[in-house]
């Protein structure tokens, strides 16, 4: 998919301020690491994730997205009453209904007939809303649109630490579908899209890919939705095929993003990988051909944080002012199922507001 109107105008973002480490973790983990002998540390060595935040556990998903679209807003400075389109676009969500676009549309005191819904994608949820959008935008349908997402890990952290405590059949072997579980944090994030003629910023999204490999959606699976019982489902995941079948699809997708944006490899300024750990990271830019050191990476602190992952770790690699006028841009997304999206960005300008969720 190529657009020639649409721009990504600002980003909105929240983050948790209740931080647990790996350690941490690890100590809760105390009566499964001292039955199993599974040395201290081993979380953060094999991940490479130091720390993940939670929201406070009455905080809804709703409540946070209300504050990243809010902050969105802000940065881009548009009226209100031009958004024609607000996606909600995370895993977590606040009742099996109504979406949960319902909650952030009315306390945002977005327009009546602005579209609204939620979508459902696992970590690219909110990728997929914005390219819903763009598409909206780029045949005139609607001026601009407002993609949100906010994902909790804390209910699926605390789950995973209480089943493996409780279960005394693990054994060193079964205990690894959990760990990705284990890599679990809470973020926000909300992009605000417009049609070129509405821009201030001019930055262009220019191209979408997308490929499903769904041959193996069974590799990462959460329980039956729970939604409506609090969130609390565990995960089971074959992180070692699902990272070697969804770096294989990344690879796939990737060419075809070159093909159909017209951008050779050594044109790319800078990338922003899926947020799921050390390794992951590591393999796919070596298997894509792209220098690390190009790559603006969070999940060092703050986790996996599903749908919001890419697109914060951009809103703070913007504030950092890792990315630059004049910079093509690759976003590089995957989610299980196998799905991957990749997005090119010709960036301009850089409209970011972000804070932290006392």
């Amino acid at each position: 998919m190529k657009f020639q109107k649409v721009c990504i105008e600002s980003l909105g973002y929240t983050l948790p301020s209740e931080i647990w480490s790996s350690v941490h973790v690890e100590q809760k983990l105390a009566p499964l690491y001292q039955r199993l002998k599974l040395p201290e540390g081993r979380l953060e060595l094999m991940t490479g994730i130091a720390s993940r935040g939670f929201w406070p556990a009455d905080v809804r998903p709703s409540q946070v997205s209300v504050s990243s679209c809010l902050a969105a807003l802000e940065a881009a400075d548009i009226d209100v009453r031009m958004i024609g389109c607000l996606i909600h676009g995370s895993v977590c969500r606040d009742f099996l209904e109504p979406a949960t676009a319902c909650t952030v549309h009315h306390l945002t005191r977005l327009p009546e007939d602005c579209l609204i819904y939620d979508v459902s994608n696992a970590c690219l949820g909110i990728l997929s809303g914005m390219i819903q959008a763009a598409c909206m935008i780029e045949l005139g349908q609607i001026k601009a649109a407002i993609v949100v997402g906010s994902e909790g890990g804390r209910q699926l952290v605390e789950g995973t630490i209480n089943a493996l405590n409780e279960d005394q059949t693990l054994t060193r072997k079964s205990v690894k579908s959990a760990v990705a579980s284990l890599t679990i944090g809470s973020a926000s994030a909300a992009v605000v899209l417009t049609h070129e003629s509405i821009s201030k910023t001019q930055n262009r999204l220019t191209t979408a890919t997308t490929l499903a490999n769904t041959a193996f959606h069974d590799l990462c699976q959460s329980d039956q939705d729970q939604a409506g019982a609090a969130m609390q489902p565990l995960m089971h995941t074959d992180s070692e095929r699902l990272m070697k079948q969804g770096i294989k699809t990344g690879v796939d997708t990737f060419t075809r993003f070159l093909d159909e944006s017209n951008w050779q490899r050594s044109a790319i300024d800078r990338t922003v990988c899926h947020q799921v750990g050390v390794t992951h990271r590591k393999l796919m830019l070596e298997s894509l051909g792209l220098p690390p050191e190009n790559d603006f990476a969070t999940f060092g602190f703050l986790g996996n944080t599903g749908a919001a992952a890419l697109p914060s770790a951009f809103a703070i690699g913007c504030k950092e002012e890792f990315f630059r006028s004049g910079d093509k841009i690759a976003w590089l997304g995957i989610g299980s199922g196998i799905n991957s999206t990749m997005m090119g960005i010709e960036w301009n300008e850089s409209r970011v507001k972000g804070d932290s969720w006392d």
